[in-house]
């Protein structure tokens, strides 16, 4: 089940309601050959993402890869650019770190921990992350400072940092609140200067309060994806729901 909303007073209803789609619309070989057709008959249309999340979003991640699958699967079709922007899911989280798991129970109660790491696994499993819950989790800004620092590269840089972060925090149980752990994060990814960007506390924080502003004033969680500046898309879904998302935008010519 599909639900795709556009932004602004004008939403379709076709858009609003639950849409039922059959899989075959999303064979990827029938896509790639349309796409050829089409890629030889005009210009590939731009899809820009904008997409809410926190470092510590085990969907985030998830709805990363799906993501990913649904552009690779559409990039004879689109041109695609993608920005992320900061959502804070506990502002108060310890500088220091905590263990997951402590994390885990005092907010989701004992009882819940295990069935959530189980459901959170799974769903890794089927877009190819390697799921461990080791390690601390805490706070989140210095690694959206460096997010935000790294937009100033190049977008191809955050997205890659982005994906680095979550691989250091899901797969590898590294804790993204240290410092070294994030300068480690940017040098293979190739950002250059990140020391000195996070030694400065102060840097990043107003684009960060400006991108919170803009993007996640109405956001009540993430994932949050954004498409054309029109089409909301909440949590972590399908590349399906994705690939839906992106013909319903690029035929639409208010989209930008």
């Amino acid at each position: 089940m599909i639900l795709l909303l556009r932004t602004g007073p004008w939403i379709p209803k076709q858009l609003v309601d639950p849409i039922t789609l059959p899989s075959s619309i999303f064979n990827y070989k029938k896509l790639n050959i349309m796409a050829q057709s089409l890629s030889m008959q005009s210009e590939k249309k731009l899809i820009t993402v904008d997409i809410t999340s926190d470092t510590v979003c085990p969907w985030c991640f998830i709805g990363k890869r799906h993501l990913n699958k649904a552009m690779d699967a559409s990039k004879d079709l689109y041109n695609f650019r993608v920005r992320w922007h900061p959502f804070l899911l506990n502002p108060s989280a310890p500088k220091e770190g905590i263990e997951k798991t402590v994390y885990w129970k005092q907010k989701f109660g004992d009882e819940n921990v295990e069935p959530i790491i189980s459901r959170v696994s799974k769903a890794c499993q089927v877009v190819g992350i390697d799921f461990k819950s080791g390690g601390l989790t805490g706070n989140t800004l210095d690694s959206h400072r460096l997010i935000a620092f790294a937009s100033q590269q190049g977008l191809e840089k955050q997205n890659a940092l982005v994906e680095e972060l979550f691989l250091n925090y899901f797969t590898q149980q590294k804790y993204i609140g240290d410092r070294k752990v994030l300068l480690e994060a940017a040098e293979k990814v190739g950002i250059t200067g990140a020391k000195e960007w996070l030694d400065d506390p102060n840097n990043g924080l107003k684009e960060i309060n400006e991108e919170l502003q803009i993007y996640a004033r109405s956001v009540t969680g993430v994932p949050h994806f954004l498409i054309n500046g029109q089409y909301k898309l909440h949590g972590a879904q399908q590349s399906e729901t994705f690939l839906k998302a992106f013909q319903v935008a690029a035929t639409d010519d208010k989209a930008n």
